[in-house]
């Protein structure tokens, strides 16, 4: 089984991301259970404005993380929150997603069903279930499962604070759900690959 993080940080590379080092937690339970992860950092991409599964002109990274995502039964979402929102790469990659929406495959199935989906989020203020009711609604209309609940975040609101990074409070409560979240996903996503979905009526 084969899972896929993509972090919307707006950090470039080699930059420490909080966002990121949440998601870990994530992908090393999930390494324990057997799956491989591969980590995408989105804003070291060239991901052109679109809503196509194609490229959107030239150098148009795209392509590639639409191949990954189809390579992989598990999609973990990771997003900082600005200003109460998903971040504007987050949005991007949600954007660019939509041209799942018209792709099967040969049994007439939405490319997304029998995949399963979860978010994380990490920031100094607060907003993270918004941010997360935002990813996973997004995803379940793309067609992604999300198995309930699959997701963890991390902050100290109410307002502004510290940084993930920064500081030791609360990561114990996010380490546990960000494990629990894995697990969930992991039983879900054996489960659709043991009993798929069909192809939706017509």
């Amino acid at each position: 089984m084969k899972a896929l993080v993509v972090n919307c940080t707006l950090k470039r590379s080699p930059a420490p991301s909080n966002t990121e080092a949440l998601a870990e937690v994530v992908v090393g339970q999930l390494v324990k259970e057997g799956v491989a992860v591969e980590v995408v950092r989105a804003v070291d991409l060239d991901i052109l404005p679109g809503v196509t599964s194609e490229a959107a002109g030239e150098g148009d990274a795209w392509p590639g993380v639409h191949e990954k995502l189809l390579a992989a039964d598990i999609l973990v979402m990771a997003s900082p929150t600005w200003v109460g929102r998903p971040s504007s790469v987050a949005q991007r990659v949600l954007e660019r997603m939509d041209g799942m929406l018209s792709e099967t495959d040969d049994q007439g199935r939405p490319v997304a069903y029998n995949r399963v989906a979860g978010v994380v989020v990490t920031g100094n203020e607060d907003g993270a279930h918004h941010v997360i009711s935002e990813i996973s609604g997004g995803l379940a209309d793309i067609g992604y499962t999300i198995p309930g609940p699959a997701w963890t975040y991390w902050h100290l609101g109410p307002g502004p604070g510290p940084d993930y990074l920064d500081d030791e409070r609360g990561r114990e409560w996010s380490h546990r759900t960000g494990r629990a979240m894995a697990a969930n996903l992991y039983g879900v996503a054996r489960a659709l690959a043991e009993n798929p979905l069909g192809a939706p009526p017509q």
